[in-house]
């Protein structure tokens, strides 16, 4: 949803912006871009300099940034959104004025064999967004029993045989062939979920989308920022969350509507339009919440 995340950013004149969700660096571009159109076609209007603070958990972001140099006006640090105050601190700014939290997946990192995030390639089943920190996610399987393993599975991925393929995974733990490669994870995930009459959904995307979430504690990290995102905003700043998972958006709504702070201009999340999931079928359970810290004085 590039197009609202941009008006909505945009809108309000923002000086700094934190990208806090880098990836391939698509939303800060887009921003940019909208910005110089806008200083140089309203001229009535004040267009201040804008910076953005980008943020990334994965280091090959910075590893790309390096080989291809970014527009000047961005800052590129390596972390979670979680350390958005350090980021800030570190340019020189008090808070931001509208921060941008994409979670989902880049395409980049889906195009990477290496991270197994995508079912089309084979190789290690590791799903770290940072592959330098913590365990991959067929260290975690072995690290958890049936019942740890199908609870993450239903509860992160809602998948209805959580039941079945945890036990395929122990199973060939305890037959000394556990699970450590993408396609093994397929092949179980194949085995356990019964074809269903809607194809477009591959029967690992529910598990596979659980053990990332397992695997880079997605939900621990999106509630503890969620609960300090009015502290980092200036007033009148705005906070998007563009979210893929209904446990992440309940997470988004519930914090917009227990912080007092914050103004809710998003009363039900936005949804992309049937032109661009048609365009981009990954899109299709987007949701876009946005809501802007009130004025000192409010």
């Amino acid at each position: 949803m590039p197009d609202e995340i941009v008006q909505y950013a945009c809108e309000i004149h923002p000086r700094v912006v934190v990208d806090g969700t880098f990836g391939g660096g698509g939303h800060s571009r887009l921003i940019l871009q909208r910005f110089d159109d806008c200083r140089d076609n309203t001229p009535d209007v004040s267009w201040n300099s804008l910076s953005i603070v980008a943020l990334d958990r994965d280091p090959a972001v910075s590893q790309r940034a390096e080989s291809i140099p970014l527009d000047p006006r961005i800052d590129l640090y390596l972390g979670s959104y979680e350390s958005t105050p350090i980021a800030l601190e570190s340019a020189g700014f008090p808070a931001a004025d509208a921060i941008i939290l994409d979670l989902g997946l880049s395409s980049d990192q889906l195009a990477d064999r290496d991270r197994g995030f995508s079912f089309n390639s084979d190789g290690e089943l590791d799903l770290r967004f940072d592959p330098e920190s913590g365990i991959p996610a067929h260290q975690w399987l072995m690290r958890h029993d049936e019942k740890a393993i199908a609870d993450a599975i239903y509860q992160f991925g809602e998948e209805r045989y959580s039941r079945r393929i945890a036990r395929e995974i122990i199973a060939r733990a305890r037959s000394k062939r556990p699970v450590r490669t993408v396609s093994e994870m397929v092949d179980i995930c194949r085995r356990c979920v019964p074809r269903s009459k809607n194809h477009d959904i591959h029967p690992a995307t529910r598990t596979f989308q659980a053990l990332r979430i397992a695997v880079n504690q997605e939900l621990d990290i999106l509630t503890r920022t969620m609960q300090q995102v009015a502290d980092w905003l200036a007033p009148g700043g705005r906070i998007l969350v563009l979210s893929f998972h209904s446990l992440e958006d309940r997470i988004v709504k519930n914090a917009f509507r227990q912080e007092d702070r914050l103004e809710v201009l998003t009363k039900k999340p936005l949804r992309p339009t049937d032109q661009e999931i048609q365009h981009n079928p990954r899109s299709r359970s987007a949701k876009l919440r946005v809501a802007q810290r009130r004025d000192a004085e409010t």
